[in-house]
């Protein structure tokens, strides 16, 4: 596997210089889900990748702060994608092991405004601003 053969294909990785350890890692492809403090939904339209959290966790407490520090350096890194099929195949072209998280469809139910006089027998709700 080193492309001298017609049709073989040769995983970026070989030449990317990145570090084995990093290769070795997996990869998450997912769909971010839509702030709750913002109205709009441009983090809908887009797919992100990133790296998983390494299982021995390289992780102390600063005896500083008390803070949680790591010596991950592929923590909180993320690459965007338009798409997920564009994703996959970079997780693919650089040989990484990776997972493609489904995002989760809210189910929305039709309302009306109508329904905010509709009649009942319970009591009515005042509200004072004074």
């Amino acid at each position: 596997m080193d492309g001298s053969e017609e049709g073989e294909v040769l995983p970026a990785a070989v030449l990317s210089g990145a570090p084995i350890e990093l290769q070795a890692r997996t990869v998450r492809i997912y769909r971010p889900t839509k702030t709750a403090t913002q109205s709009g939904d441009w983090h809908q339209h887009h797919w992100r990748m990133d790296w998983d959290i390494l299982p021995k966790g390289h992780r102390w407490e600063n005896p500083l702060m008390g803070w949680q520090s790591s010596g991950d350096f592929m923590q909180g890194t993320n690459v965007t994608f338009k798409s997920r099929e564009d994703a996959v195949a970079f997780a693919e072209k650089q040989g990484y092991e990776y997972f493609v998280q489904e995002p989760t469809e809210r189910k929305r139910l039709p309302k009306a405004y109508a329904n905010n006089f509709l009649y009942t027998n319970r009591k009515l709700k005042h509200i004072r601003t004074k």
